[in-house]
């Protein structure tokens, strides 16, 4: 359920840097350990859009991989669920090297036909 407050943010950026132009496009880059439901997410999407500049707007959705780190080995692997343990030297501190994101990478927006009257 936390989709509906992602897509609202999502939307509440999207207006803010519009500037009252429609909205055409709006690229998120999410990251696997946010666990976005991309399905979810469109489908919020759709509705917090509705009424606002935002409406019938594309949502194009990136998942980020999740990767870790270990900072005792420094040995990097790829994780599809969070366990924050070392493979290698079996250490619990590690960091987060991506997969944590959760950013509006773009918009496209319509910009309005000059007047030639």
């Amino acid at each position: 359920m936390h989709e509906l407050s992602v897509a609202g943010a999502v939307v509440d950026t999207a207006i803010a840097h519009a500037a009252g132009r429609p909205v055409s496009v709006v690229t998120v880059r999410a990251g696997h350990l946010r666990q976005v439901v991309p399905r979810s997410l469109r489908f919020y999407f759709e509705i917090v859009a509705r009424d606002t500049v935002v409406q019938g707007a594309r949502l194009e959705l990136e998942i980020v991989p999740g990767r870790l780190g270990c900072r005792a080995c420094a040995h990097e692997w790829d994780v599809d669920s969070p366990a924050f343990r070392c493979p290698r030297c079996g250490g619990g501190d590690v960091t987060v090297l991506s997969g944590d994101e959760l950013e509006v990478e773009s918009i496209e927006v319509e910009e309005p036909t000059p007047c030639t009257a």
